[in-house]
């Protein structure tokens, strides 16, 4: 099979398993966090964290050159220390791809951890059980639904992820090149059918993935 059509196909379900991975734990521990903890600033931090969700991707490209750029504060440590630069690279793309649906998931895992019936935290409490185990025992079950549906999202978004990954990684055949780049230098080069290919891939996956979110936020569903 043509490289310039499978390449992008293979980078971008790498880059989008690997972002939802990382926004799955963060998002899981950050909504068990606002689940359990009350302190000065809580909604203010929240608000901060779901930015990535309303902010233009370029904004969020900007913000993650600044910041892991060879100029900026994280980047000049990774290259000082360890030689890395994750500028022009596939690991700047899962960055920019976890920054984008990391909201997905910690809404998601906030608002299905809010929802567990607090009798049965309390009830594991009661018998002996230590805060981890409530959570790995009672509460993620409970919310699993929930949390698994914001992750269906976050992977859909991740892989339609666009502005933010050009700005960091760049649009370099057969190295950062994802499913929407390609799309976009497929339609700038005239190249109608590879483009309409690869558009077809996204839209059936990502309508599918919508599907069964969908699905699984239905109450009473279970298949």
């Amino acid at each position: 099979m043509d490289t310039t059509f499978l390449f992008p196909v293979q980078l971008s379900l790498r880059v989008a398993s690997l972002a939802t991975l990382t926004a799955l734990f963060l998002g899981v521990m950050l909504g068990w966090v606002f689940h359990r903890c009350r302190f000065p600033g809580r909604e203010l931090l929240d608000s901060i964290l779901s930015l990535p969700m309303v902010l233009p991707p370029t904004v969020l490209g900007y913000y993650l050159i600044v910041l892991l750029g060879r100029n900026g504060f994280v980047g000049r440590w990774l290259d000082e220390t360890f030689g890395i630069s994750l500028i022009f690279t596939w690991q700047g793309a899962v960055i920019a791809a976890t920054m984008v649906s990391f909201p997905l998931v910690f809404k998601s895992a906030r608002a299905a951890l809010d929802g567990v019936d607090g009798k049965y935290e309390n009830a594991a409490r009661a018998l002996g059980h230590p805060e981890w185990r409530v959570f790995l025992g009672v509460c993620l079950p409970l919310a699993g639904r929930g949390i698994l549906a914001g992750t269906m999202l976050a992977f859909a978004r991740a892989m339609g992820e666009f502005g933010a990954t050009l700005m960091i990684a760049g649009n370099l055949p057969g190295r950062t090149q994802t499913l929407s780049l390609a799309v976009y230098s497929a339609t700038q080069a005239g190249q109608d059918s590879l483009a309409a290919q690869l558009v077809l891939i996204i839209s059936v996956l990502c309508t599918l993935i919508l599907w069964v979110s969908g699905r699984l936020l239905t109450p009473g569903w279970q298949s």
